[in-house]
This record gives structure tokens, C-alpha cells and sequence, in this order.
């Protein structure tokens, strides 16, 4: 396929509508279009560091999914825990687009339950992705994702600015602190850098989209593109409409609906919201078919990756699977994984804290392994399996131990971080001792 559909195929199941509705609840300040700028780095690094060593690769093998590369750089052991850990990574981000989904409809039509919108919201993109192959979902990802940037560009942000009273009622409005493009601390850029940079280098998403490619150089040229479309484009339009909701709240544009203070709403509710405010019902309806079609696209590709883990590299690795029942097991996994998706949206509050927890867990089981099979002389499995395991765990442990308040991170740092750091060390530990051993 050619960089143009790859290259909004990518920033579409990237962003999404879960990062457009995340954006916008991002302390409604500008600054957060930060977290964007690391996926323009994540992209950018990817193309010039990762797509040429899997292009080497793929001229040896035929791949489909991101664990094979384990399966030829260590052994088959070691691609059955990285599809694993895919699995469950892209089961929680396939949750967060679907939450995202329900915020968005219970935002815009009020007799609507979060609960009874999570339910429609999986229903929909459970049975939409088992009906399409991957070419399919690039091809829509494409058409949604320019649905998105319309919606965007010429009624979502002009409209809203129209609504708030211009530069004057921003200004008036709001200290001047929230649109200071540098009013973020060095412990938020870190923490969005080490979780965001890395998922570039084991997405599995990313992965199909790279074979997909017909060539080196197209995915390569398809990686720059994602990477603009990501930051300054989207992340600046995500963070304005956060802006103006947080204006619109303050000037009592809300008070009708409910919300009479900034502390009355959930922050990822202010976007939706101030759409449902501003917005004449035709150009309400168009705006809520493009961030529909955003959350689609990116959950219709976790779906599809999370399925593509379990049948190739967890079920195959298992039990030999003919190739003319391929079709059939991968839309049972996909109605499978499509359930446990949405039970684990029905648990969760905070899209963009789900969707950066997905991304910590596979960031620190699988980017040190990945950097050990791609650029360590000695590939040792055992001590990839080491490091996936004890990076997982100790993100997830950390996690937890934070969140209940039992433990604090130290300056406030991600336990990603963490995470990382223990698998690095755990797998040169267990390499070097396997290399002592043998001498």
C-alpha cells in the first residue's frame, strides 16, 4: 500500500478519538499538546532506527504480527509471552477508545447511561472489525480520520472560538497561565516520553501497518507523515477545544446543562459537552460522525491486533491451526477479546489513564527485549523472558501501589520508568550470568 493511506492509517489508529477526547481534558491548557510532540520523536526515530532492520527481516520471512520478530531474533518461548503481553496491551486500549466512544454519546444525548453507551459502543466495534481485513480497516481509517480533521478544521474549532467571545473572552477568561506553552513540569514530559516514544518501537498495530507497506522507503515516508499529522496538527486542535470548554464552564455556558463549575465535570467530558452547548443540531450531528469515525479507527486496529497476537502468536504456538480455519478462530478471538474489552470499559473512569496504563504495561515487557534482538551481539531468550515478565509486573505493581496510595513515586515520575529500568537490568543480569556460566 502506498505512505499517503499508511501515513493516516497510522496517526488515525494512533490518535484516534480516545487521544482527541483525552487532549481535550488535559488540564484544558496548551501545554498538553506535549504529549503529542513524543509521538512525532516516537515516529520520526522509528522510521530511521526500526523500519530498515524489520525490512531486513521481512526480505528473509513473511510476518504478520510484532512477536515474530522474537520468533526469528530469540525463540519460540519468547514470542508467546510478547504476544501475550500484546494481548492484554491492546485489550485495555481497545477499552479506552470504547469509554472514549460512551463519554462522547452520554455527553450528547443526556438520557443516555454511561453504562448503556459502553454496551452500544462495543457492540458496534466488536462487529465492525470481524466484518473487515486489514486493508479494509487502512482504507477506513483513511476516510475516518479525514472525517475527523473536517469536523475539526471547519466546525469544531471555529465555532467553538465564535462561542467563547474570540481571543478577547479566552483572554478575559482564563489566567494566563493556561495558555502557556511551556507551563508543564519536566516529571510530565519524561513520564509522557518514556511511555509514549517506546510503543513506536512495539506496537503491534505499527507493525502490520509496516508490512502492509510495499517498500522500505514507503513506510518510511508514511512514518514522517504520521509523525506532523501528530504533532504540531492534531495536538494543537485537540487542546484548543479543550481550551475553549474550559472557557465556556467559567463563562456559565453550561449552567443550562448542569454544570455550573469547572470542579461539576469530569475533564474529558468538557469537549463533548461544549460541542452539544455550541453546536446547531445539523452540524452536531456531523461533528459527532467524525469523532465516531476517529474512535472506530482505532479501535477497529487494537481489535484487529489484539486478535492477530492471540491466533498467530499465542493459539499457533500452542496447537497447529490449519490455514483454512485462520478466518474462523480469528473472529472468535475478535468477539472474545471484544467482550473482555468491554467489561474492562465498564470499570474504568479516565480514558487517557487507561490508554497510557495499556501503554506502560507493554512498553516495559517488551522495548528492552526488542532493543536486545535488534542491536545486543548475544540474544539470550531466557533473559528476554526475564525482562518482559519482571518489566510487566513491576509497572503494574507499581502502578496499583501508587494509585491506592500506599507507595508515592519519588519527584512523581511514572512507574513506566520503573518498570524499564527492572527489565534492563534484569535481563543483562540474567545474560551475563548465562555467558559466565559458559565460560
Amino acid at each position: 500500500m502506498n505512505s499517503l493511506h499508511i501515513g493516516l492509517s497510522v496517526v488515525a489508529t494512533d490518535v484516534g478519538g480516545g487521544f482527541s477526547i483525552g487532549l481535550g481534558g488535559l488540564g484544558f491548557a496548551i501545554a498538553g499538546s506535549w504529549m503529542l510532540f513524543t509521538g512525532l520523536i516516537g515516529a520520526w526515530l522509528s522510521a530511521i532506527i526500526l523500519i530498515p532492520r524489520v525490512f531486513k527481516l521481512i526480505g528473509k520471512h513473511k510476518l504478520f504480527t510484532f512477536p515474530e520478530i522474537f520468533l526469528h531474533l530469540f525463540n519460540k518461548k519468547v514470542a508467546l509471552i510478547a504476544g501475550i503481553i500484546s494481548a492484554i496491551g491492546y485489550i485495555g486500549f481497545t477499552s479506552a477508545q470504547i469509554l472514549a466512544g460512551a463519554k462522547l454519546a452520554t455527553a450528547t444525548f443526556p438520557a443516555l447511561g454511561l453504562q448503556q453507551a459502553v454496551l452500544i459502543m462495543g457492540v458496534t466495534a466488536v462487529i465492525y472489525t470481524v466484518f473487515g481485513g486489514l486493508k479494509a480497516v487502512i482504507y477506513t481509517d483513511t476516510v475516518q480520520w479525514l472525517m475527523l480533521m473536517g469536523g475539526l478544521i471547519f466546525i469544531g474549532i471555529p465555532l467553538g472560538y465564535q462561542a467563547v467571545g474570540g481571543w478577547e473572552g479566552i483572554t478575559t477568561t482564563l489566567d494566563p497561565s493556561f495558555l502557556n506553552i511551556w507551563n508543564v513540569e519536566w516529571q510530565q514530559l519524561l513520564n509522557w516520553a518514556i511511555t509514549i516514544i517506546p510503543i513506536w518501537f512495539i506496537g503491534m498495530t505499527l507493525y502490520q501497518r509496516i508490512y502492509a507497506s510495499k517498500d522500505e522507503k514507503t513506510a518510511k515516508r508514511a512514518w514522517f507523515i504520521a509523525g506532523l499529522f501528530e504533532w504540531p496538527i492534531m495536538a494543537f486542535m485537540g487542546v484548543l477545544l479543550g481550551l475553549f470548554a474550559r472557557v465556556a464552564v467559567q463563562q456559565g455556558l453550561f449552567e443550562g446543562l448542569g454544570y455550573n463549575e469547572i470542579t461539576d465535570m469530569d475533564s474529558e467530558m468538557g469537549l463533548p459537552i461544549m460541542l452539544r452547548a455550541v453546536l446547531p443540531v445539523g452540524l452536531m450531528g456531523l461533528m459527532m460522525s467524525a469523532y465516531f469515525s476517529a474512535i472506530m479507527s482505532t479501535a477497529d486496529s487494537c481489535l484487529m491486533a489484539a486478535s492477530g497476537n492471540v491466533v498467530t502468536d499465542i493459539l499457533s504456538n500452542i496447537l497447529p491451526i490449519k490455514e483454512e480455519k485462520l478466518l474462523k478462530y480469528s473472529q472468535i478471538a475478535t468477539f472474545t477479546i471484544g467482550a473482555l474489552a468491554l467489561l474492562l470499559a465498564t470499570l474504568m473512569t479516565n480514558v487517557l489513564d487507561l490508554m497510557l496504563l495499556s501503554y506502560s504495561f507493554m512498553v516495559s515487557g517488551l522495548f528492552i527485549p526488542l532493543i536486545a534482538a535488534f542491536f545486543f551481539k548475544k540474544k539470550d531468550p531466557q533473559a528476554a523472558i526475564a525482562a518482559m515478565i519482571s518489566g510487566g509486573s513491576t509497572t503494574l505493581i507499581l502502578e496499583v501501589l501508587n494509585k491506592e496510595e500506599i507507595l508515592h513515586m519519588p519527584w512523581g515520575i511514572d512507574p513506566n520508568i520503573f518498570g524499564i529500568l527492572m527489565s534492563l537490568i534484569v535481563y543483562l543480569s540474567v545474560a551475563n550470568s548465562h555467558a559466565y556460566r559458559m565460560r
